[in-house]
């Protein structure tokens, strides 16, 4: 591809993209024709331009501009430049960064959806954080959102933290739980009520003073209760 993503430019000018500092969705605002909104997020939206096809389009709002977000996030992508597991960075624009447009389905509408995850895709995801461990960056904030199914391998598509320090155990978690209940469900459509209950509580862990053994005898039952 070459730089003809610019004839986007215009278009996105006609957007705006309005943040929060509670860590809340963006809100979008404006229209252009031809420019479909694919995805939204705490600091970006993800937007796909009917002229341009094979770039998506992350645009910021003012806030996490400010917080200088998007040149973090453009540093990250250009440091994972040759890995196969992410997005290719094409350039940045006043607002966005520009990207290649990753089609496939996400971990979580596997679940919705009742689509079986090979292993392979977990284990894609896993090289994937090892070679970002050794660009020097921090592969965190990985979840069933943000990786998606390419032809049966996993791709992730979000590395707005790979700069910050921590590790928020997300992706260790998921993939515990990969192995411990996904052989019992694979295959079965999960309704959303079930996915948030259990998100619910997972967040609530360190509140509830739960151990991840007494989280997943309570998701055990929740699951039993359902297959029922």
């Amino acid at each position: 591809m070459n730089e003809d993503w610019t004839l986007a430019d215009k278009a996105l000018r006609s957007i705006t993209v309005i943040g929060s500092e509670r860590n809340e969705p963006v809100i979008v605002s404006g229209d252009s024709e031809g420019l479909r909104c694919i995805g939204i997020g705490t600091d970006a939206a993800v937007f796909t331009y009917d002229r341009t096809p094979g770039y998506a389009f992350k645009m910021y709002s003012d806030h996490a501009l400010a917080l200088g977000k998007r040149d973090m996030e453009k540093q990250v992508y250009e440091r994972l430049e040759g890995i196969p597991y992410f997005p290719v960075y094409y350039g940045c624009g006043e607002h966005y960064l520009v990207m290649s447009h990753e089609s496939g389905v996400t971990l979580l509408d596997c679940l919705l959806e009742g689509i079986p995850v090979p292993e392979q895709a977990i284990l894609d995801v896993e090289d994937a954080r090892a070679l970002v461990r050794g660009r020097g960056l921090n592969p965190r904030d990985i979840h069933l959102k943000n990786v998606i199914l390419q032809s049966g391998r996993g791709k992730v598509l979000d590395v707005s933290e790979y700069a910050l320090e921590g590790d928020d155990h997300r992706w260790e978690h998921l993939v515990w739980a990969y192995r411990i209940f996904y052989p019992g469900i694979e295959g079965i459509k999960i309704p959303a009520w079930v996915l948030d209950a259990i998100k619910n509580g997972y967040a609530r862990l360190d509140q509830a003073n739960l151990s991840l053994d007494d989280f997943a005898q309570r998701v055990s039952q929740l699951f039993s209760k359902f297959l029922k």
